[in-house]
């Protein structure tokens, strides 16, 4: 059924914030398709290892994404 990716960069979330991500997904997932299809939702968090992502830019690291989150 459903399944949806979230890719982040290892290092910026708790396992408790990793949980919460999957919950929340899935339940705005079901708001929108349907409580049954909510049900049948799988979620997955993958960890992407600092300095294995970015863009034409720069490449992107824990450290970034740490900052980028205290901004809230």
């Amino acid at each position: 059924m459903p399944l949806i990716d979230i890719q982040v960069m290892e290092g910026v979330f708790s396992d408790e914030e990793k949980a919460q991500l999957i919950q929340e997904t899935a339940k705005a997932f079901g708001k929108v398709a349907g409580q049954r299809m909510q049900e049948l939702t799988s979620v997955r968090v993958h960890e992407i290892k600092s300095g294995h992502w970015g863009g034409a830019d720069s490449v992107w690291t824990t450290e970034r994404a740490l900052q980028e989150k205290a901004k809230g």
